[in-house]
């Protein structure tokens, strides 16, 4: 399989794990004034539904191929651990250029400190799935030797 399409796949596996724990943060009510999803949707001029495209196409195809083009390029020996270096340099990028643009002033300063902690651990979270699955995707085991 080639890297672009570990990437991908890699890319839809993390992005599923960060969606359940956005659905989870909201379904328990913590950080209400925190919805990204909302925030994309408005920032894009749509409903909901723009917003999670927004998600999953940014989770999936940008942070899935740049997994596979970059990753020889990250810090780190192993692939969780380069995935989480993109995870770290995608929240700086969301705290100093998206969070801006979405009228949450730069680092979230708008929406309070316990927002800037969340953020970087569900990056932190994200890039350590996105790694680890781009690591193992397409990584064939040995075959099982008969016992003697």
């Amino acid at each position: 399989m080639n890297r672009n399409a570990r990437g991908l796949i890699a890319g839809i596996i993390a992005t599923a794990v960060l969606s359940a724990l956005m659905l989870l943060k909201g379904a328990m009510g913590m950080l209400p004034q925190f919805n990204v999803i909302a925030m994309l949707a408005n920032t894009l001029g749509g409903g909901l539904i723009v917003g999670w495209i927004a998600h999953i196409a940014i989770g999936v195809v940008f942070y899935g191929l740049i997994i596979a083009n970059l990753a020889g390029f990250l810090p780190g020996a192993a692939t969780t651990v380069k995935g989480m270096v993109l995870g770290v340099i995608g929240w700086l990028i969301m705290m100093l250029i998206a969070m801006p643009i979405m009228g949450a002033g730069i680092f979230a300063s708008n929406l309070g400190i316990p927002v800037v902690v969340a953020t970087l651990v569900l990056h932190l979270i994200f890039g350590a799935v996105l790694g680890f699955s781009f690591g193992k995707i397409g990584k064939s085991s040995p075959p099982a030797q008969p016992a003697a």
